[in-house]
Order: C-alpha cells, then structure tokens, then sequence
C-alpha cells in the first residue's frame, strides 16, 4: 500500500485543534478487506480475571456479560498482511492482530461515536503503561469539569487510558489516535469515544505484549472496506460566544403620594366695637 504524501500540512494544521484521543488527508491503495471465519475458536475466560500489574490492580472482566465475539480469541483471517499488521474493523467491533497468511487473534473494542469515526492507515509510534490523559482544550470545553486535567491525569485505573496505550502516527503525524485500555469495560461493542480505539484492559495488556514498534495499522470504513485515503471527523465548529446581557437599568423611586391638602378656610372678618 503506498500513502499519498498530498495535503499533508493543510491536514496536519486542521487537526491538530482536535486534540489527543480524537485525531483531511491522504491513503493508501485498494484491495478487498480480509475475510474473517464465520466459526472462531472458544475465548479464554480466565484471560480476563483480575490481576495486578506495575503496582496497580486490573479488576476482572465478568465474562458471562460480554457478548462472546468480543472476547480475546484467535481466527481463521485470510489476508496478505505481514504479522504483526492491525486490521480494524469498526463496523463489526473488532481488532484484528495478523499472525499467518490465515489466522490473527482478534479483540473486542468499541470506536469513535457519531461524528468522530475515522478510517485510513497508520504505523504504531510510540506504546506507554499506565499512561497519562491529558483532555485537549476542545473536550474541557464541552466538558468543564474535566479543567482539573488539564496538565494531565496520571495513569491509574480510573484513567480513561486505562492499562496500556499505543500511539499511532500517520506519516510522522499525530492526529491523537490511540489504541488504549478503558476502566468503561462496558462500552466494549460500542461506539462510544471520540476517536480513539478502546479495548478491555486485559486485551490491552496482551496486544501491548505483542507490538514492537512500527507495525501497519488499517482502520476499515464503517462498512468494513478497505480505505482508499484517510478521512477524519470534520474539524469541530468554535463556540460562538454568547452576547452578554444588557445591564439592567434601575428605575427611579416612585414619589411617595402625601395627602391631600386641607381646604383653606375663609379669612377671619374682624368687626369694630364702639365703647
């Protein structure tokens, strides 16, 4: 697949207002997306039970309310991929690590919601444990109460990172795309971030084992085809301050009524009286 090298300043400008965990660009070539078997091996259960990892604890993952294809498992997946490619696929919430000619393990994962999907080619950049969340200023003002991050909320299990986060770049870019763990394991399945790929942290966890540094990343269309270029959310409108109120104008005091004066009374007559 060859990445076309057009528009890369115009893109990189445009979104890089968007912030992290949510990245007009370029891509790649066409070729039909691969085909996943229909019958996968039975997930592991006990993959997903609690642990405790680099001084931190990863709660279990209750198995029994997780639909079965998204739980870790690996598949038949026939593809000319080299190992080590991820294929994602948001139209059937899934990620797909390429181990052979015609297998890859294959994670459960929940994408962008409406508005944020995302879909083209990047390389893995950089991978981080426990990493730190910093919300970018777009996301403080739609949510306020998330200013207190604003320098960065370190790694723990409440991050919304969660245990492990992948970085991804395209063509030396850094739109704010990651692959990450999440402590919602329940959006697991959904769409539900603003960009970023989420998976349970156990998954996470053995993805990030696997990754080395470098390897191909393809986001499929929403309808699970192979992309053709990289398309990104359209670049969020700015908030249009509202206008401010007019002062209020203090109406003046309302001059008391005094009553009603007394009639005035006739002149006294005065009579002269002769001794």
């Amino acid at each position: 697949m060859v990445l076309a090298r057009f528009g890369m300043v115009a893109a990189a400008t445009a979104m890089m207002a968007l912030g992290a965990c949510v990245p007009e660009g370029m891509m790649m070539a066409t070729s039909a997306a691969p085909a996943a078997s229909a019958a996968p091996a039975t997930a592991d259960a006990t993959e997903y039970a609690a642990r405790a990892d680099n001084g931190f604890s990863v709660p279990a993952i209750p198995v029994d309310q997780v639909p079965p294809q998204y739980l870790r498992q690996t598949v038949a997946y026939t593809s000319d991929f080299t190992p080590g490619t991820i294929v994602i696929d948001p139209s059937q919430k899934v990620l797909y690590y390429v181990t052979g000619p015609k297998s890859a393990v294959r994670y459960g994962i929940a994408v962008g919601k409406e508005g944020f999907g995302w879909s083209g080619e990047a390389n893995v950049a950089e991978k981080k444990l426990w990493p730190t969340w910093t919300p970018p200023k777009e996301m403080i003002a739609r949510k306020p109460e998330l200013a207190k991050w604003e320098k960065g909320q370190p790694g723990g299990p409440t991050n919304p990172l969660g245990a492990r986060a992948i970085y991804l770049n395209t063509n030396g870019v850094d739109y704010g795309y990651r692959i990450h763990g999440t402590p919602e394991w329940k959006s697991i399945g959904s769409n539900a971030s603003s960009g970023c790929i989420r998976m349970f942290n156990q998954d996470v966890i053995d993805l990030y084992g696997r990754v080395q540094g470098g390897e191909r990343v393809i986001v499929l269309t929403s309808t699970g085809e192979m992309p053709t270029k990289l398309t990104l959310p359209p670049k969020p409108k700015a908030a249009t301050p509202k206008p401010a109120a007019p002062a209020a104008v203090e109406a003046p005091a309302a001059t008391p009524e005094l009553p009603p004066l007394p009639a005035m009374l006739p002149p006294p007559v005065f009579t002269t009286t002769t001794l």
